[in-house]
């Protein structure tokens, strides 16, 4: 093969291989703005979760919560936890509310499917409810949530 034919076979594969690395970072972009960035914490207690300045457990969630789980949408507001109530139960901030129509975007195998239907109350904008297995809250996307 001559100079002229080992420059264009050389510029071909760079080409290629150039598209090919192209592309899966373009899928990976439109994966990550469709999807958005999802952060998973879990903690012992209430307390330790509200000591994380990065995960801001919400304030409403007692210190004596056991195994609390919760999954954030770093590009967003939306959120969803669970815990297993201590002996001081919700604070005076819960109030009875309306369940949310609009259903979680973020699943985890511990939330269950249709669980904000059974949201009855309100703790500081989070759609709460109290079963029989643990205590189920989820904050949804907007932007008035962005600061909690």
């Amino acid at each position: 093969m001559n100079n002229v034919g080992n420059k264009v076979l050389l510029t071909a594969t760079g080409i290629a291989a150039l598209a090919a690395v192209a592309s899966c970072g373009l899928g990976a972009s439109v994966e990550e703005k469709s999807n958005g960035h999802v952060k998973a914490v879990s903690y012992d207690t209430g307390k330790q979760g509200k000591a994380n300045p990065d995960a801001r457990l919400p304030s409403w969630v007692p210190d004596d919560a056991r195994s609390v789980t919760e999954l954030i949408r770093t590009t967003g507001s939306e959120r969803i936890l669970r815990y297993q109530p201590g002996l001081s139960g919700l604070p005076a901030l819960c109030k009875p509310g309306k369940a949310e129509a609009k259903a979680p975007t973020l699943t985890a195998d511990w939330w269950p499917a249709g669980e904000h239907k059974r949201m009855d109350k309100d703790c500081g904008g989070w759609h709460v409810a109290v079963e029989a297995d643990g205590v189920f809250a989820y904050q949804t996307e907007t932007v008035a949530n962005a600061d909690k």
